[in-house]
């Protein structure tokens, strides 16, 4: 049997300024394309489809469309796990207008019995997918509330359902089956760089949010993971799992990943064969550092989306404007330069207008234009005027 795994859609995100909607069509038609090429027989998503938990209208329809096509007209299963970033709610409220068409949105974590684990028939055989949608630290899942010991650290509380899961899928399965968990969560020991803004969110891929290695059940053909937008292996499993990764580089943390879907080759009994199948879509971005002079002079940098540190002498009037006119596309700019003595502290009593005055000074080494000081004021007013 032949699945594709993909993974972090995040579909109506944008990057400050940018919407980046057509982004995500393109790459949603390379995946629809890459499924039928490649003549999937199921497809599986492992959390993530939007952004936000209620997604604008325009990013709702791109998302249930893609996986409608992806579907085939019912002919190819489509199973999709909720992430941190989608609505359980939302989810499980879909659930039943997209079965018909092949679509199986799994919002809540379930029990095995009870929708926990889907059976479906695909071209090449029956599938079991154990579905783990991502869990909250606070979270209570009703089918393991009796376990004594039930709440115990995060990593154990992953640990127990995906046992569950394992034991269910062992009691389900004949000898013909494919089975799959797929799942939204971490282990630990990924790979992913710190320091610069990425599309995960913060507060659910730290320490406290990591499962171990045994999170990873060992008696299934394969484990499709989601939460992690670096394309790897998942760390310490002892059978083939991977983080697919997102279709887009969502933030300049993710600048330079290759991204891709996963095609699986599996097989009852057998290793199954996993490739990589690279996203040609979206638009680069690309973080700089260096002078100006360094920096316009580069030919490689048209058409991506830009992060910029410049090093400057000191504040330079006009910098912004001439890195807006010779980068239209510029995301983000920060001047650098050596500051002498202690940094002027706000008079107390400063007005507001003076207080993000200063802010500016510091953040873009140059005094706010008229025009955007005239914008501050006018968004000040409307906040007095609604909190009056």
């Amino acid at each position: 049997m032949k699945l594709l795994h993909t993974s972090d859609w995040h579909v109506g995100k944008r990057l400050d300024r940018y919407d980046r909607m057509d982004e995500h069509r393109q790459v949603i038609d390379e995946v629809v394309a890459i499924a039928d090429r490649e003549k999937v027989d199921a497809v599986i998503h492992s959390g993530d489809l939007f952004d936000r938990a209620v997604p604008p209208v325009e990013a709702l329809r791109l998302g249930l469309d893609g996986l409608v096509r992806l579907a085939a007209d019912g002919t190819r299963p489509v199973v999709v796990v909720a992430g941190n970033h989608d609505s359980p709610q939302l989810f499980d409220t879909l659930a039943p207008f997209l079965r018909p068409f092949g679509v199986h949105l799994v919002g809540s974590i379930k029990s095995p019995a009870d929708g926990g684990i889907l059976s479906l028939d695909a071209a090449a055989g029956r599938l079991l997918v154990a579905c783990f949608p991502f869990l909250r630290a606070a979270q209570v899942v009703d089918f393991m509330a009796k376990v004594d010991d039930w709440y115990g650290t995060y990593a154990e509380r992953v640990r127990k359902i995906t046992e569950a899961y394992a034991r269910g899928l062992a009691k389900q399965a004949s000898e013909d089956d494919v089975t799959v968990l797929a799942g939204h969560y971490m282990v630990g020991g990924v790979k992913v760089r710190t320091g610069i803004p990425r599309g995960e969110r913060d507060l659910h891929i730290g320490e406290a949010y990591a499962a171990t290695e045994a999170a990873v059940p060992t008696a299934v053909d394969y484990v499709a993971l989601g939460h992690i937008h670096a394309p790897q292996s998942v760390p310490g499993a002892n059978v083939p799992a991977e983080y697919a990764g997102s279709l887009l580089q969502l933030d300049f943390g993710e600048a330079g990943e290759i991204k891709r879907v996963v095609i699986v080759e599996a097989k009852p009994g057998v290793p199954a064969k996993l490739r990589s199948v690279p996203i040609e879509g979206g638009r680069r971005l690309i973080r700089v550092e260096g002078t100006w002079a360094d920096i316009v002079e580069r030919d490689d940098l048209e058409g991506a989306l830009l992060d910029l540190v410049i090093h400057t002498d000191g504040p330079e009037e006009g910098l912004m404007d001439r890195v807006r006119e010779r980068f239209p596309d510029v995301v983000k700019v920060r001047p650098v330069y050596e500051r002498q003595g202690a940094e002027p502290a706000v008079a107390p009593g400063a007005t507001l207008e003076e207080m993000y005055t200063a802010y500016h000074l510091e953040a873009h080494a140059s005094v706010p234009s008229d025009a955007l000081i005239d914008l501050f004021r006018e968004i000040s007013e409307e906040v007095a005027d609604a909190t009056g």
